[in-house]
């Protein structure tokens, strides 16, 4: 059971690993301190790594016995993502998302993690390192803000639902099959506008506050997703995969929409998918 009180114990380690290993690297990377991992877009840094570190250490620490599945520990080792299933209490964590963008000196880049509870998204923390200031979702008791003294300032819930010409949307069409990459990108006029922040840990915030209607996913990697899914579910919306199907811990594909409510995933997904 991860408690208030516990989760502003991990929203301060996140904030420690942040200003030990992240802030001071912000715009001073040196020469060899970025790697291609995957491709030009799939980039890790030494505040990735540093900061992963941090955190797997203090989530240790604070959790005896847990799973700590890193990011970074998996793309040097994928069977860790298979830990997730079974384990009683796992922690996924993304030390930087939005790597890309802090590996070019844009300031849209956060720090993530969520805890796993026998299978289930039990919370989620989305830390901005710059506004060093904390998303927290418990599931079933909401999501809120969290300052750097840990006091909750502002409770999070989605925007009410809305024609699809007046939907603002985060749409991330880098991943889709060719074959959809066209069909969806034509559609964005449908929609009141179209972002992509490079970035899903401020895109979910975005969208848990109120301030945009629609997420858009391909690729499904649990750090990339697990902390802002259930920050959006807890701020009142609902989300499935591109096939009506729960979202769970263990998928690693199959897409993901969130909306304001039911109806409007529908209208989404419709507007995007069908033929």
């Amino acid at each position: 059971m991860i408690t208030a009180v516990r989760a502003a114990e991990v929203a301060a380690l996140l904030r420690r690993a942040s200003r030990a290993e992240i802030l001071p690297r912000f715009r001073k990377l040196a020469q060899g301190e970025v790697r291609a991992k995957s491709g030009p877009l799939d980039l890790v840094t030494d505040a990735d790594e540093g900061a992963e570190r941090i955190i797997e250490a203090g989530l240790r620490r604070l959790f005896p016995g847990c799973v700590v599945v890193g990011e970074e520990a998996a793309a040097a080792d994928g069977s860790v993502l298979d830990r997730l299933r079974d384990a009683e209490l796992a922690f996924v964590v993304d030390p930087v998302d939005g790597t890309a963008n802090f590996a070019a000196g844009l300031p849209l880049f956060g720090c993530m993690a969520a805890a796993v509870v026998k299978g289930e998204v039990a919370a989620g923390w989305i830390h901005d390192p710059l506004g060093d200031d904390t998303a927290i979702a418990l599931r079933g008791e909401g999501a809120w803000i969290a300052d750097a003294d840990g006091r909750a300032t502002t409770d999070l819930r989605v925007g009410g639902a809305a024609p699809l010409d007046r939907m603002l949307a985060a749409i991330s069409w880098t991943y889709l099959p060719q074959n959809l990459k066209g069909q969806v990108t034509a559609r964005f006029p449908l929609f009141a506008g179209v972002v992509s922040y490079r970035c899903a840990a401020h895109e979910y915030r975005w969208v848990a506050g109120g301030y945009g209607q629609v997420l858009f996913y391909n690729r499904l990697m649990p750090w990339d997703h697990l902390p802002g899914w259930l920050l959006h579910r807890e701020a009142g919306g609902y989300s499935a995969r591109f096939d009506g199907s729960d979202y769970l811990p263990t998928h690693r594909e199959g897409g993901l929409i969130c909306a304001p409510d039911r109806e409007s995933w529908d209208a989404v997904r419709h507007a995007l998918l069908d033929p």
